[in-house]
């Protein structure tokens, strides 16, 4: 992108009062942003209101100290070859994602970082050309983070890129798990839709995983380069999320929470919604319950989610009936209990459970309880759990 060029979408995205969609009537009306900065008073009223044209007349005063920093960034990748790459896409340019414009407010700039290879062969449009959103809580269950990375890794093995919003919990296990799949070079292990400027990624304990992301994957943001991490940003990141996929499948969440806006996005945009149930006494299952209420798709594996794709993705090969487990719990999983731990698992069931309730269920007393629970703990059959509980994997 010309500097000309990059200073007048910079100016128009910057211009104080002109929002996207009053952004897209002035290109409708006049072309690309250069001509918009050339038009008349009156011709700019015919588009916007009066404030927001005569907003556009003056220049934003931090317009060139922000161009001076996106060339600096665009430049450094580009003189830099082991770094990932760096580029712009704005509404028109043709790596502009299908799916993504095809919703009600797609974004008219996006800054992207990746892998050479991805960015430079046809863009964010064919890098991530078929794509699944994955998004649940910040705080999940053991079982509920193993979900998500276990169901990325064997959908991305299925040809899809995985796509989250690089956030704590579900989504950086969704990205772990879509970056360990074997990798596809033609497509995206995985995109990460951020809320800062991609000079400033959030939260401080992904930017290795972001990183990594960046070499096998994309990163992509709407907002300027030193956006800093504002509340407000990320609910509305999430339509891009959701639009960039042909649906979304929410591992986890509480009844308030950005996974559901996620998910209604993806239900406003005609995409499907998945939810894996959970137990009814986990306050992180009650948002996919009310999902699954109102209509989502209930999953079990990841090939109920290619089933329902299917029809969009024709020729495509299907995992198998269950994702894979990681080769420690895999082979834990396979050398035979004995009967003592297989009664013991049996007795805690799938739900979380305190040791008083154990000691009451099974009749053990307590020190012997604890000796057989540690040993299914380390074994990754059991997961201890915040306030005294425990819970069964689904290896157990």
């Amino acid at each position: 992108m010309q500097i000309d060029e990059l200073t007048a979408w910079l100016r128009l995205m910057g211009t104080p009062g002109v929002g996207n969609q009053s952004a897209r009537r002035l290109l409708a009306a006049f072309g690309m942003p250069q001509n918009v900065f050339v038009q008349p008073l009156a011709a700019l009223q015919g588009c916007v209101s009066a404030a927001q044209a005569r907003a556009l007349l003056a220049p934003p005063p931090e317009l060139q100290e922000q161009v001076q920093r996106t060339m600096q960034w665009l430049e450094l990748a580009a003189s830099q070859p082991d770094m990932p790459a760096r580029t712009i896409c704005t509404l028109g340019d043709p790596g502009y994602p299908e799916s993504l414009l095809a919703t009600e407010d797609p974004p008219l700039m996006l800054y992207l970082e990746g892998a050479r290879s991805l960015l430079q062969g046809g863009g964010l449009a064919a890098a991530g050309a078929q794509c699944l959103a994955m998004v649940g809580s910040r705080n999940p269950s053991p079982q509920g983070r193993d979900n998500a990375r276990l169901f990325a890794r064997a959908l991305r093995e299925a040809g899809l890129t995985i796509v989250s919003g690089l956030a704590l919990g579900i989504d950086a296990a969704a990205h772990e798990g879509a970056l360990e799949a074997p990798a596809q070079p033609s497509t995206a292990a995985t995109i990460a839709v951020v809320g800062t400027g991609l000079d400033s990624i959030y939260p401080r304990s992904n930017r290795e995983l972001a990183g990594r992301i960046a070499r096998s994957g994309i990163l992509v943001s709407e907002y300027p380069l030193g956006t800093p991490p504002l509340a407000a940003n990320f609910p509305k990141r999430n339509r891009i999320i959701s639009g960039l996929s042909l649906g979304t499948l929410v591992v986890e969440a509480a009844m308030a929470s950005g996974s559901l806006i996620t998910a209604r996005l993806a239900s406003e945009q005609g995409r499907e919604v998945f939810a894996i149930p959970g137990s009814i006494h986990a306050p992180q299952s009650r948002g996919c319950h009310a999902l699954l209420r109102q209509g989502a798709k209930l999953v079990e594996s990841a090939q109920d989610v290619l089933e329902e794709l299917s029809a969009q993705r024709p020729g495509r090969a299907s995992p198998p009936d269950t994702p894979p487990r990681e080769s420690g719990a895999a082979g834990a999983a396979d050398v035979p209990l004995p009967q003592e731990q297989r009664d013991l698992l049996d007795a805690l069931g799938f739900d979380p459970m305190g040791l008083d309730a154990l000691v009451a269920r099974t009749g053990w007393d307590a020190a012997a309880l604890q000796v057989q629970l540690l040993q299914l703990e380390l074994d990754g059959h059991v997961a201890r759990l915040p306030g005294g509980l425990y819970q069964r994997m689904a290896n157990g």
